[in-house]
């Protein structure tokens, strides 16, 4: 029976994460909040979706041969992603950080027998030194590697089209309203849209951007804005990834670095879920649209996409002396 009811790897456990309801969150709004749990993914994050799929398509093409090297340009969820992949079929992993994640992250990444390679983070993308830019070096210089390219490959949205779509659907049906997500290469909201439309086209999709990141004014203007820098990892850009097609959400909503990090600390504090600091950025965003609804008749049922969790950020805005560093520090929230 072991046998049968055992996964062949780590990797068969991803997906199937569980929604849970919002019981102290948004209590004086006229909806009913929810959360999908993705640090319930074996990576800790919902970037091992398309993680394991853009390696899986690699494999395919022929893009990637055995005991090839994998490099990409992360925050660190998707690193962890593909570095599960890497150990669990034998590639080497190198992956390019902008300097302002985590030491956490890098550790973790490197416990999984990881190269890091760490760059300025206020540098423009097409600088040198920019993790983009040193990414696409390495690629160059390594044989039989495979530069996954996040931002550009369209097996990122495609990924989230083919499972996360329909796991919300199989999970929400017809009584869900609105899904709510922070958004960053754009392949999550993109190919999650792309399905959940098909399925019901009334269904709001509203993306949740940083403040100092460009999709709030360009969605809202059609302007590129000059970007700069914030604190909140892993969401928001200060370029057009391929990735991202912002007719696929309905509205965006902007949130602080301050609102951010408060919102995921009173999340992890009230609902006792371990959550992190985007996570506190898609809530937020969530009540604000949720604001809107305070005539309407019947509650809405809205979806939170919640990306990853509170772990790797133990030496950030969990640190009270880190947040206090930045200006940040609010004492109600500690």
């Amino acid at each position: 029976m072991l046998s049968k009811t055992a996964k062949n790897n780590i990797l068969e456990t991803i997906g199937q994460t569980p929604i849970v309801r919002l019981n102290q969150i948004g209590q004086d709004l006229n909806v009913n909040f929810f959360a999908k749990l993705e640090f319930f993914n074996p990576g800790g994050s919902v970037k091992d979706r398309m993680a394991v799929h853009m390696i899986d398509r690699a494999e395919e093409e022929g893009r990637l041969q055995p005991g090839g090297t994998i490099i990409e340009a992360t925050s660190g969820n998707t690193g962890m992603g593909l570095a599960l992949v890497g150990a669990t079929r034998g590639y080497h992993c190198i992956f390019v950080m902008a300097d302002k994640q985590s030491e956490e992250k890098r550790a973790a990444l490197r416990a999984v027998g990881a190269e890091v390679v760490v760059c300025p983070t206020n540098v423009e993308p097409d600088d040198p030194r920019s993790y983009y830019s040193v990414a696409n070096k390495l690629a160059a210089e390594t044989p039989n590697s495979l530069y996954t390219r996040q931002y550009w490959n369209p097996h990122n949205p495609e990924a989230h089209y083919l499972t996360t779509g329909p796991e919300i659907w199989e999970q929400c049906g017809t009584e869900l309203d609105a899904l709510v997500i922070s958004i960053g290469t754009g392949g999550t909201v993109s190919g999650i849209s792309k399905y959940l439309k098909e399925q019901n086209p009334n269904i709001q999709i509203i993306g949740v951007d940083p403040v100092g990141s460009i999709y709030y004014d360009l969605f809202h203007s059609g302007k590129m804005p000059e970007a700069h820098g914030y604190f909140v990892e892993g969401i928001g850009e200060d370029f057009m990834p391929d990735t991202m097609d912002l007719t696929s959400m309905d509205d965006i909503i902007q949130v602080d670095d301050r609102e951010s990090f408060d919102m995921a600390r009173e999340v992890i504090k009230k609902e006792g879920i371990l959550c992190g600091g985007s996570c506190g950025s898609a809530v937020k965003g969530a009540l604000k649209y949720a604001a809107r609804f305070h005539d309407e008749p019947k509650k809405k049922n809205i979806l939170i996409l919640l990306p990853d969790g509170s772990r790797p950020y133990l030496s950030k805005f969990l640190n009270d002396d880190w947040l206090a560093s930045t200006g940040l520090y609010d004492e109600t929230s500690s």
